[in-house]
């Protein structure tokens, strides 16, 4: 096969089939990556650091071994999120603090990718630090969505999903904490996985028994996402998280599974949502019953999940941050500065309360799990808003009491420690992506892969990408 632009057309399934085959190589991929990148990254800016040199040497290593015995990606190139070390590149987490940091060890996931036949060929744009929906930071500036490129990618792995939705990635990496997996993938038209903790093996950082921040993939679908997710699963003894590989997701996304019963939320009782979204997830999830699965409104309590969150990711703020506040203040972005404060000043009695809330919550999933199959519900609350816009402040009629609130619906899900899926499922009456969310129980990634996969099919809205970023004819952005 010619080594061309159609080459990124193929999803990312395809591609491995014929990189296994030795149809395509390696090389072939890098090369029509670079080109693509040149060609479209600058009007979005998705992949503000390359490393196309390390990952043809990458390749040039692997192409020794036969085809077949490459790994589960074979060779296929794999975006890093900015958050994530990799060996001998610059790694910035979005901060002014770290603007020429090179680190001279890769992350536990980046290795697990690698050995895997993964070739990291870029590193994609996130918030400073992760922290916020709308990715820009002050190294690199906005990542721009783009469907309409005065709108906001949502973050924080906006980067990732903006490079898979113009072209310039078949697979992507991203994380997760406050719906960063989900968001980005709704607000940008392709999938993204939230896995239960411990799925990914990683560095755990400063907070070692973490249980709200992962690292997952994203792909533009479904199937795509499941193969990324088995080069990402293994056990490690850097992470005591971590969990040994038992099945293949990719195979369970293939396995024709159906629910038997769902249950569709347009607001998990705890969130304001934009009408127009709540409609469009509503009729996508009531699509199912064509499957023959009974569909009913349904949620499990979750009530506690907003001071639960909110003190919950303070601490994890103040354990990972409060030194770098001490001697960079004037680096950092506000809203980062307020998370660390507001977890320094929060009690041992907050904490107490807020981790038996979240217990009290991840009960009551489980047990809705008896009854339900899955869960769906809008993966945002809003589409696509103003790129200069830091934060969504207001949703049908309700103004938020600080920057996260707007992703409770997201966040509510990350405390019950459910995996969690974002499918492209329509658009607004102006153009703008709608996800929907579908949750499991924990460690059910197959379940939800193989319902996620049955829904795609159902919607027809897979292979709308790659697209060209659409500039509007008046924009404030270059």
């Amino acid at each position: 096969m010619a080594c061309d632009e159609n080459l990124i057309k193929l999803t990312a399934c395809a591609a491995v089939d014929l990189l296994r085959r030795g149809e395509v190589t390696p090389l072939d991929c890098l090369d029509t990556l670079e080109t693509r990148v040149a060609a479209v990254d600058s009007a979005v800016n998705a992949l503000p650091i390359l490393c196309f040199d390390r990952a043809r040497e990458q390749a040039r290593r692997l192409m020794q071994r036969p085809p077949n015995e490459r790994g589960l990606l074979a060779g296929l190139p794999v975006p890093i999120k900015d958050l994530t070390d990799v060996a001998g590149v610059r790694t910035t987490y979005g901060s002014p603090i770290f603007a020429d940091f090179v680190p001279e060890a890769s992350d536990i996931l980046v290795n697990t990718i690698e050995a895997e036949g993964g070739l990291i060929y870029a590193k994609s744009n996130t918030p400073e630090f992760g922290a916020g929906g709308n990715t820009f930071n002050e190294v690199f500036g906005a990542t721009l969505n783009p469907w309409n490129t005065a709108l906001s990618a949502a973050g924080s792995s906006g980067g990732a999903a903006v490079a898979l939705a113009t072209g310039t990635a078949w697979v992507a990496q991203g994380s997760d904490l406050g719906g960063s997996l989900r968001n980005p993938a709704s607000f940008c038209g392709v999938v993204g996985l939230r896995p239960s903790p411990g799925r990914v093996a990683s560095n755990p950082g400063a907070k070692i028994d973490r249980l709200l921040s992962v690292k997952g993939p994203m792909g533009r679908t479904v199937e795509d996402t499941a193969l990324l997710l088995d080069a990402m699963t293994g056990e490690s003894p850097g992470d005591p998280l971590s969990l040994p590989r038992t099945e293949s997701f990719l195979a369970a996304a293939r396995s024709g599974w159906r629910p038997a019963r769902i249950a569709f939320s347009p607001d998990l009782g705890i969130t304001p949502v934009d009408p127009e979204v709540a409609a469009i997830c509503r009729a996508a999830a009531e699509r199912f019953t064509e499957l023959g699965t009974i569909v009913e409104e349904a949620h499990p309590d979750l009530s506690e999940a907003h001071d639960a969150f909110q003190v919950l990711r303070g601490m994890t703020f103040a354990v990972s941050y409060a030194g770098l506040l001490q001697n960079h203040r004037d680096k950092m972005k506000p809203e980062v500065i307020w998370n660390i404060e507001q977890g320094l000043n929060y009690t041992m009695a907050d904490v107490v309360r807020a981790e038996n809330q979240r217990a009290a919550l991840f009960r009551r999933m489980n047990a809705f799990f008896d009854t339900y199959d899955l869960l769906l519900c809008p993966a945002t609350i809003v589409a696509a808003y103003p790129a200069e816009e830091r934060y969504v402040s207001q949703c049908a009629g309700h103004t938020f009491s600080n920057y996260v609130e707007w992703l409770a619906i997201a966040y509510a899900i990350t405390l019950t420690a459910s995996p969690a899926l974002s499918l492209p499922c329509g658009f607004t009456r102006d153009g703008r992506p709608v996800g929907l969310q579908t949750v499991g129980r924990v460690r059910a990634e197959g379940r939800v892969l193989a319902g996620a996969r049955a829904l795609e099919d159902i919607l027809g809205l897979h292979g709308l990408t790659p697209i060209e970023p659409r500039v509007p004819r008046t924009t404030g952005h270059s």
